[in-house]
């Protein structure tokens, strides 16, 4: 398997050893040896599926607390992933990074706990998984504005559809402090 860093800290997009031949293929999507190897050592406890059509934009969620790492991928189709840091402290709060996820490219995409994730479909529709390491916990959910204009997330669509939630976002620079989560720096 293949780790790329991006440039905020534990945030790494994984290219998954894929075997395949006329028959189709086959790969892991998970192995906590080879992933605690490549520094992703948390343990996963929920997985998530969701069914998204065209134009669909889900973020930018996060929980605190009860923060959630998210190994991410897609089944089916295409979509723009964003992780952006909102951890208070952290040398790269407000900053963001984004890959575009596909089942054709199999690649993931893991957010360390701390950081908003959001992702906008660009194909027909897309079939996409969360990995968790941590349980939903509705009370320590935020969101953060999809499109604040200090984040400058250059999504792929002007006018995305949003669950009413994602409408009721708040800019990064107006959530109340003692909602986000505190940056712990990943040990070496």
């Amino acid at each position: 398997m293949n780790i790329i860093s991006t440039p905020l800290e534990g945030v790494v997009i994984i290219e998954p050893k894929v075997f395949g031949d006329e028959r189709g293929f086959f790969m892991e999507t998970w192995n906590q040896q080879k992933y605690a190897a490549a520094g992703i050592v948390e343990t996963f406890v929920q997985d998530n599926l969701s069914l998204s059509r065209q134009g669909v934009l889900r973020g930018l969620h996060f929980q605190n607390p009860n923060a959630q790492g998210k190994l991410v991928y897609v089944l089916k189709g295409e979509v723009f992933d964003v992780a952006v840091d909102i951890r208070l402290g952290s040398p790269t709060f407000g900053q963001w990074t984004s890959v575009m996820l596909s089942a054709e490219n199999r690649r993931q995409l893991y957010i360390p706990p701390g950081f908003a994730h959001g992702f906008c479909v660009t194909s027909d529709s897309a079939l996409f998984v969360y990995k968790c390491t941590d349980f939903y916990h509705p009370q320590a959910e935020g969101s953060v504005l999809w499109n604040d204009p200090d984040l400058n997330i250059p999504w792929p669509i002007d006018h995305p559809e949003l669950s009413a939630k994602d409408t009721q976002g708040i800019k990064l620079a107006e959530f109340p402090r003692d909602r986000l989560p505190r940056y712990i720096p990943i040990p070496a």
